[in-house]
């Protein structure tokens, strides 16, 4: 098959580099045939990992020289101004020049955030990217934005996002009208702040399927597809749900490995524990998006395996198949002349 989506990876950032994103690398060439990749970073870092690959799997793939690496802990404007030629860097420049249709990376998020932005920009009408994930709930999933890159967003921010949040689950779901909420410490009309009420009459005079406020729990349920808030709450709920996970897990095992008799109905539920840690592993999740620039870019969490950094890679190739960044600016082209069109 022909090759129909080429993708950069900054195969120096993370935590473990190019130890787990080169086998992420090969493992995602071997699930899509239409995919080629460019690895981004030091030469004789990336080269020795390639030993052990097939002749027809370095045909899909090729390295890009970088010189420098940005740190976990650098600051955002210091890795902008000074790494100009940082595999994080590079990786971006590559979308903006066309020769990638996206780029992963599970370097510094911050670092990340502001390099993409100032290399790709944001898509007309959008004042500032937000990061986007999906996260399991009763009825599959719900997409979740912002995640951490804006702490304080104003009526028109939250809007905003929810427009991008709508188009990218209507794409990536299939859902004609995905159902739009707004996290808040309630349902009623007078709970929040200024900016989540204001907002909600924004969304409530759109063409948007907003459904109301919604509140933590709702995230986990089947009622919303789209939960849209400010990154700090968003950050902070994403965080948390990680913890409660972490702790789930432990106690189950605590309690299984008590005595002799909790151990063998450990083994005969093992099945059913299996599953239900395949439905919230958070492999299966990692890769979120930075929604609202002019061009693909996905974020990794930094400590990911090589099978999470992977999934990160397929949702890259899927945004690139369904022109996320196209599609949101084509609609909010729409919203913005359906306002210009509603009497006053």
């Amino acid at each position: 098959m022909a090759v129909s989506y080429t993708i950069a990876l900054d195969a120096m950032g993370g935590d473990h580099g190019v130890s787990v994103i080169v086998p992420a690398a090969q493992q995602a060439l071997r699930e899509y045939n239409d995919l080629a990749l460019i690895l981004v970073g030091q030469p004789a870092a990336i080269e020795p990992e390639l030993k052990a690959w097939k002749a027809s799997e370095r045909e899909r793939i090729r390295i890009q020289p970088a010189s420098e690496v940005v740190g976990m802990d650098e600051l955002p404007s210091q890795a902008l101004r000074n790494k100009k030629d940082s595999s994080m860097r590079v990786a971006v420049n590559l979308v903006k020049q066309g020769e990638a249709a996206a780029c992963v990376s599970a370097g510094n998020t911050g670092a990340l955030m502001a390099t993409a932005r100032y290399v790709l920009k944001t898509l007309p009408g959008i004042d500032r990217p937000a990061i986007i994930t999906a996260i399991p709930a009763i009825d599959g999933h719900t997409h979740m934005l912002d995640l951490g890159a804006n702490v304080d967003c104003s009526a028109e921010h939250l809007y905003q996002f929810a427009v991008m949040g709508s188009e990218l689950a209507s794409a990536v779901d299939n859902i004609p009208a995905p159902r739009i909420g707004l996290l808040n410490i309630g349902e009623e009309e007078i709970k929040g702040s200024d900016a989540i009420r204001q907002a909600a009459r924004l969304l409530e005079n759109s063409h948007l399927n907003y459904i109301g406020f919604v509140e933590g729990n709702d995230i986990y349920g089947d009622r919303v597809d789209v939960v849209v808030c400010d990154g700090f709450i968003g950050n902070v709920s994403l965080k948390t749900s990680e913890g409660v996970a972490r702790m789930i897990s432990h106690f189950a095992r605590t309690e299984f490995n008590r005595n002799w008799l909790t151990r063998l109905s450990g083994l005969l539920a093992m099945p059913v524990l299996k599953a239900f840690r395949r439905r919230i592993d958070p492999g299966r999740y990692n890769g979120a998006s930075l929604l609202g620039l002019q061009g693909i870019v996905i974020k990794s969490h930094g400590g990911a395996d090589a099978a999470a950094f992977a999934n990160a890679i397929g949702i890259a190739r899927m945004e690139a198949q369904k022109s996320i960044p196209q599609r949101i600016d084509k609609r909010l082209e729409a919203l913005l002349s359906q306002q210009k069109a509603a009497p006053a």
